[in-house]
């Protein structure tokens, strides 16, 4: 399974806030930290905040934090939100795809049930279980002011 890149930098998010020691960081500074584009991480904390697993604050003195704590972020469900229910291959779009072979397929349900077994697997791991020391000193790095 290949994961997008938005779901990728949901998850280096989510790991940045869970493993400072501060509460709130700016779209900015995250940015900086991740070195990704900011116009593209708001997106990505959009998705978050509409999942309910980080709040935002607008203005002066605003910024991101975990709107839960980290022992309570299941990482397989962080990235079905992200996902979006992507589908693995054609023949689970909506729409069926254009697959001519979707009426008689004795793959699709093979490849259906190691999608949910991957996602359960994840939802073994918390977004707590994927801090370690190594992590939490990069966190700790001051931003470069350059």
């Amino acid at each position: 399974m290949r994961l997008t890149s938005f779901s990728d930098l949901g998850l280096r998010a989510l790991l940045v806030l869970a493993g400072s020691e501060r509460e709130t960081w700016s779209s900015v500074e995250l940015a900086t930290k991740l070195d990704i584009s900011r116009d593209h991480l708001i997106k990505v904390l959009q998705r978050l905040a509409a999942g309910g697993y980080v709040q935002t604050t607008r203005g002066a003195g605003g910024g991101v934090r975990l709107a839960r704590r980290a022992t309570a972020i299941r990482i397989g469900e962080v990235l079905q939100w992200l996902e979006d229910d992507a589908p693995l291959t054609e023949c689970f779009r909506d729409d069926g795809g254009q697959c001519l072979l979707t009426g008689f397929c004795a793959l699709r349900p093979k490849l259906e049930r190691a999608r949910r077994a991957f996602y359960a697997a994840l939802n073994e791991t918390t977004l707590a279980d994927c801090l370690n020391p190594a992590l939490r000193k990069f966190v700790a790095v001051p931003l470069s002011t350059a």
